[in-house]
C-alpha cells in the first residue's frame, strides 16, 4: 500500500485531502501540530495521526519513515498571520522547509508535493500571470512560500521526484472550517448579516474550489514522474475581482435563502493591494488537469452546510474559524 504523509493534514484542506487519499487505496500519516484539533479526521484503520511540529526534526524523520510520498501543507497560514511573530513564522514557513526535504528524501520518500500560493505573484496588470512570471511578495507569507520553491528542486533527482504546485484561493466548505479566506469571508456575511462589506473590490483574486485542489495533490502522486519532475504549476478556477465575487456570493445565497430577503453590498477601503490573474494553461496542457467545480458551487456548498447546521457556535465571532486569532491566543511559540 502507498503510503503517503501529510502535513498540514488536520487543517481546512486536510480534512478534504485526506479522506480522498484514503478513497484512492493510500495509508495516510497525518503530521500536525493539531492547533485547531483533529476532529474533522474522521477515524480509519489506514489513517495514522501524529501530533508533531515541522520544526522538531527528529520527530519529523521519525514520522515520515516508510512513507512513499509527502504532501507539503503546513505552515502559518495566510497573510494577516504574520502580523503574530515574524520569528515565528520564518522558523515554520522557511528555516525548517529545507531540513524536511531532506529528511524525506533519506527517509526513503519517492515524491515531495509542495503546496506554495499563487500570492507569491503580489501585484501584477499583467492579463495571464504564468509561472515564469517575476515573484513579488508583498508579505513575508509571499515570501517565504517563494523560496522554499528553490530549495525544493536543488534535491530533485532520478529517485526523488519534487513538484511545486501554485494554488489560488481555495473556497468552500471543510470539516475544519476557515472563514478568513475571501468567498469564505463573504459567504458568511452574507448569510449572518445580510450584508456583505467589500474592501476595495476591484483587485483581481483568483480562487479555487476545495475539492478539486484537494482531488489535484491526490492525482500528483500517480502522475508520470516525466511530467511533473521540477515544475510548477499554477492551479486556479477563473479570475475575478473581489466586487464579482462579491455578486456571485449576494446572487446565490439570495437563491438559498430567499425568505432573508435582498444581501446588500457595501464598500470601503482596503489596505491589502494584492492583485493578479492567474493562468492556469500549463497545468491544463501538461497534465491534462482543470477545475470540475465552479465559485458558485463553494458558496453552495457553504449554504448547505449552515442549512444542515454543521457549526455549532457563531462564525461571525467564534475565534477558532478565524487562524491568526486561534494562533494568537494559543501563543504558539
Amino acid at each position: 500500500m502507498h503510503t503517503v504523509l501529510v502535513t498540514g493534514g488536520a487543517g481546512y484542506k486536510g480534512c478534504i485531502l485526506v479522506p480522498k487519499l484514503l478513497e484512492a487505496g493510500n495509508a495516510v500519516v497525518v503530521y500536525d501540530l493539531i492547533l485547531f484539533g483533529a476532529e474533522g479526521l474522521a477515524p480509519h484503520p489506514h489513517l495514522k495521526v501524529v501530533p508533531g511540529d515541522i520544526r522538531d526534526l527528529p520527530g519529523y524523520a521519525k514520522a515520515v519513515q516508510g512513507c512513499d510520498s509527502v504532501i507539503h501543507m503546513a505552515c502559518i497560514s495566510n497573510d494577516p498571520s504574520f502580523d503574530l511573530d515574524p520569528s515565528l513564522s520564518q522558523t515554520i514557513n522557511y528555516e525548517c522547509f529545507e531540513p524536511m526535504v531532506e529528511a524525506s528524501k533519506a527517509a526513503g520518500v519517492k515524491r515531495f508535493v509542495y503546496v506554495s500560493s499563487s500570492s507569491v505573484y503580489g501585484v501584477s496588470e499583467s492579463p495571464e500571470v504564468t509561472e515564469d512570471h517575476p515573484l513579488v511578495p508583498l508579505t513575508d507569507y509571499n515570501k517565504y512560500k517563494g523560496l522554499c520553491e528553490p530549495l525544493l528542486f536543488r534535491h530533485q533527482g532520478p529517485d526523488f521526484t519534487c513538484v511545486t504546485i501554485r494554488p489560488a484561493t481555495v473556497c468552500g466548505y471543510s470539516p475544519r472550517m476557515r472563514f478568513d479566506l475571501t468567498v469564505n469571508i463573504l459567504t458568511n456575511h452574507a448569510y449572518h448579516r445580510g450584508v456583505i462589506t467589500v474592501f476595495g473590490g476591484d483587485q483581481q483574486r483568483p480562487n479555487i474550489h476545495i475539492d478539486d485542489v484537494c482531488e489535484l495533490y491526490v492525482a500528483l502522486l500517480s502522475m508520470p514522474k516525466e511530467k511533473i519532475a521540477g515544475e510548477i504549476f499554477n492551479a486556479g478556477y477563473q479570475n475575478q475581482t473581489v466586487n464579482e465575487l462579491a455578486e456571485i456570493t449576494k446572487k446565490i445565497v439570495e437563491e438559498q435563502f430567499p425568505e432573508r430577503g435582498q444581501i446588500r453590498i457595501e464598500k470601503t477601503t482596503t489596505n491589502d493591494p494584492r492583485s493578479y490573474r492567474i493562468t492556469s494553461r500549463k497545468i491544463s496542457e501538461k497534465l491534462g488537469w482543470g477545475p470540475k467545480r465552479t465559485i458558485e458551487d463553494a458558496v453552495r456548498d457553504l449554504c448547505q452546510a449552515f442549512k444542515a447546521g454543521k457549526f455549532q457556535t457563531n462564525t461571525l465571532t467564534d475565534e477558532s474559524f478565524v487562524n491568526v486569532k486561534t494562533v494568537k491566543k494559543l501563543e504558539l511559540k
